[in-house]
């Protein structure tokens, strides 16, 4: 395995059928060639995600995405005009490009278009090794499945390090600028459903299409289960006003505190992030559960944003870590 910050040798590693962790601005993916079988269960093997989980395909452009997908409805084309390059994935009725080991056996598919400029510089650079124009990376995160993403290479490697084989190549890109995953928009019906909530609202999505939101989708889709993003600690949410009641009584060392940094630590419990809005919130996420298990702390209190704007989507992370204990 080749740790590197050259987006070339990353774009080489996947070209010839290997893997190459790469960063996105939402966390870092775990990226294969799309139209490559085997390379693509690889990432299954690496991860141990169950085979019908579809993954998340990366393209350079809205051209692409047009192959990939057939049918687009409008309002797609419209939050594809709106929001990529970004932290958007578009579920589309799927064109014979995109086959069942990346769809999980559905009749669509699911496409971003990132804006990290080095998965870009990778993407490009796919294009030229390959001569297809339409190319696209599946990369789900660079993590065991249902474990905490990463968005730095330090949890990459620590997640995956020792699965990865020597023709492999993790890309550092540097920290992740959203920390959490994509928005998940199902865009095969008349209006857009939210599968998973992002950066990228449901007031943006309905703002872009003119359009009402709904939530509810047969659809399959990545980082939906109802456990998911979980540590080894117990995580459990509670109102700033709840904290000092829950700690007490409880050993010294073993609790953590994740909340904005107008709540107050109590005397006792490790503070694992201090941010000062919701952006910051998301950005620091996972770094802090992460940090939780290095510390072997026993439970972590999460104290949630406001559920606006990318609070949502942390409140729905936390959530579904909570749900792991």
């Amino acid at each position: 395995m080749l740790v590197t910050t050259d987006p070339m040798r990353a774009a080489a590693a996947i070209a010839t059928g290997h893997l190459a962790a790469v960063p996105t601005e939402t966390v870092y993916g775990l990226g294969a060639l799309a139209n490559n079988a085997r390379a693509v269960a690889r990432i299954y093997a690496v991860k141990g995600r169950p085979a019908d989980h579809p993954l998340i395909v990366h393209v350079a452009d809205a051209v692409a995405f047009g192959a990939w997908g057939v049918h687009i409805p409008i309002y797609a084309h419209a939050l594809a005009a709106t929001f990529w390059p970004g932290p958007m994935t578009l579920v589309v009725p799927r064109s014979k490009r995109a086959k069942d080991f990346v769809t999980g056996g559905q009749d669509s598919v699911a496409i971003r278009v990132p804006s990290h400029l080095d998965m870009r510089a990778v993407l490009l650079e796919l294009r030229e090794l390959t001569k297809d124009s339409a190319v696209g990376i599946a990369a789900p995160s660079a993590n065991r499945f249902g474990r905490v993403s990463p968005t730095s290479v330090a949890h990459v490697l620590d997640e995956i390090g020792e699965l990865l084989l020597d023709d492999d190549v993790v890309l550092d890109g540097g920290d992740c600028a959203v920390g959490v995953e994509s928005t998940i928009i199902d865009c095969t019906g008349p209006n857009p459903r939210m599968l998973r909530p992002g950066a990228i609202t449901t007031q943006d999505v309905e703002l872009a299409t003119d359009l009402k939101v709904t939530h509810d989708s047969p659809v399959r889709a990545s980082g939906t289960l109802t456990s998911h993003y979980s540590p080894t600690a117990t995580v459990q949410l509670l109102s700033a006003a709840d904290v000092a009641y829950e700690v007490a009584g409880a050993g010294q060392g073993v609790i953590g505190l994740l909340a904005l940094a107008a709540v107050p630590t109590p005397s006792g419990v490790v503070r694992l992030a201090v941010p000062r809005d919701a952006q910051e919130y998301a950005r620091v996420l996972y770094a802090a559960l992460r940090e939780a298990d290095a510390l072997q702390l026993e439970s972590v209190l999460a104290v949630p944003p406001a559920a606006d704007g990318v609070g949502v989507a942390v409140i729905d992370r936390l959530i579904r870590a909570a749900a792991g204990a």
